[in-house]
């Protein structure tokens, strides 16, 4: 997430790889999702909320069991449900997103608006950035218009490595 001055920045750069204020990620991220809910009239219950935390404590995909043994170590349960409900919803609100490649969740860094999202994936540390997408304005699209295809949802997850891989010469 991001502050109130970088919101004009959101749209167009990925953050996961972006240097930012982390500890302003975490709890603008929370405080945007809290807001989201209560105008949606949904119920943002301690375990999503963890849950949601958990994710944006990162900017890596978390996979379902990583996510149960932190939310075991905050005192939240240990049975897979726990967490799998709460990702359902979050996922389902959004307020995160399932990465198909890994099989694990990322918290979504554009919860205040709908939006097709394309993921970024580190090949070598699974660090993830999204950014947003526009797939049925692309050779896709164009694809789907042809044919008379409606595109209902589209998964963009492009692997790489990330400019700390780089860096650090891991490629």
């Amino acid at each position: 997430m991001t502050s109130e001055s970088d919101k004009s920045d959101v749209v167009d750069s990925p953050i996961g790889f972006s240097q930012h204020d982390h500890g302003a990620c975490v709890s603008d991220g929370l405080a945007a999702a809290a807001a989201h809910c209560k105008e949606g009239g949904l119920r943002f219950t301690p375990v999503r909320r963890k849950v949601l935390e958990i994710l944006l404590q990162e900017h890596r995909a978390l996979g379902a069991y990583a996510i149960l043994d932190r939310l075991r170590e905050d005192g939240f349960g240990s049975q897979p449900p726990v967490a799998y409900r709460a990702l359902d919803f979050l996922v389902a609100n959004g307020l995160a997103h399932k990465i198909e490649r890994l099989n694990a969740f990322i918290a979504c860094v554009h919860p205040q608006k709908s939006h097709t999202p394309a993921f970024m994936i580190c090949r070598l540390c699974d660090a993830v950035a999204e950014t947003l997408s526009s797939p049925a304005r692309g050779a896709l699209g164009d694809a789907a218009r042809a044919t008379g295809f409606r595109i209902e949802r589209t998964v963009v997850e492009a692997e790489g490595v990330c400019p700390l891989c780089v860096d650090k010469g891991d490629t």
